[in-house]
């Protein structure tokens, strides 16, 4: 046997038994993949960046600043005189010539996106409810609340009534430009301003004007008159100002056709 014979039958021999892929070969190959991996990360976190670079500027501009405006519409409403429609028409025909298109709407849906909506509230007076008021482009909203006297009895937990509104306690939101009437009827009106400016979170609701009728037996009606709020979706900007001025707003909650009918 020739000598290249015999060490190619060596070299054989050694390799008997071997693996066809050593533990070096695998712990090299993960070695490579684990460099990609790197490799890869380092390469998205340059195109982060990068994007970044475009993106943070325009968070500068109030375009890139405002929210998003989503086509969320009013749930739909059954016709007839009890609707939506309907109630949303009567309060227009008592609001000043002006002040934009009103349709009522449910916070749960347009601020919550509840699905399913949740069982339509008992409502005390005729035009409880909630609404838009459509006007330049922007969306304000008008609420209606009537409760009877138990009601109120149940959310004062006992505290006194008759309570001054503009003599803010301790803790309790500030109510600037706030005027309290007291009327010849027994009934008191007291109509402020709200900043709403308690911080973050969703939704940031806009400047308002709020109004609090108390009624001689006891009831109140409550009514907030809004320029919208901003979430990242929303209905349209807010307004410039709320849909009704102080003095439109008091001739509002003054009207009976908001009271249930004695």
């Amino acid at each position: 046997m020739s000598d290249q014979a015999r060490e190619l039958l060596r070299r054989a021999a050694e390799d008997a038994g071997r693996p066809v892929i050593s533990t070096e070969a695998v712990y090299a190959k993960a070695a490579r993949v684990r460099w990609r991996r790197r490799a890869g990360v380092s390469a998205g976190a340059v195109c982060t960046v990068a994007l970044g670079a475009f993106v943070v500027p325009q968070l500068a501009s109030p375009a890139a600043r405002a929210p998003q405006t989503s086509s969320v519409a009013a749930p739909a409403e059954p016709s007839g005189e009890s609707s939506g429609t309907g109630r949303a028409a009567r309060l227009t025909q008592l609001l000043p010539s002006g002040v934009g298109s009103v349709e009522e709407v449910s916070f749960a849906d347009i601020i919550k996106h509840a699905s399913p909506l949740p069982p339509e509230p008992p409502r005390t007076g005729p035009l409880d409810g909630q609404y838009a008021v459509r006007k330049d482009g922007g969306v304000g909203y008008l609420t209606v609340d009537v409760r009877d006297a138990k009601a109120v009895e149940r959310k004062l937990g006992g505290s006194p009534r008759g309570k001054d509104l503009c003599k803010v306690a301790n803790g309790e939101p500030a109510r600037t430009d706030c005027v309290r009437e007291e009327l010849s009827d027994g009934r008191v009106l007291t109509v402020w301003s709200d900043a709403m400016d308690y911080g973050d979170g969703t939704p940031q609701w806009g400047p308002e004007l709020a109004a609090r009728l108390v009624l001689a037996d006891g009831g109140e009606l409550n009514v907030r008159d809004s320029t919208g709020f901003e979430a990242d979706i929303v209905q349209g900007p807010l307004l410039k100002s709320p849909p009704l001025t102080r003095a439109q707003l008091r001739e509002l909650v003054l009207r009976p056709e908001l009271l249930p009918k004695t």
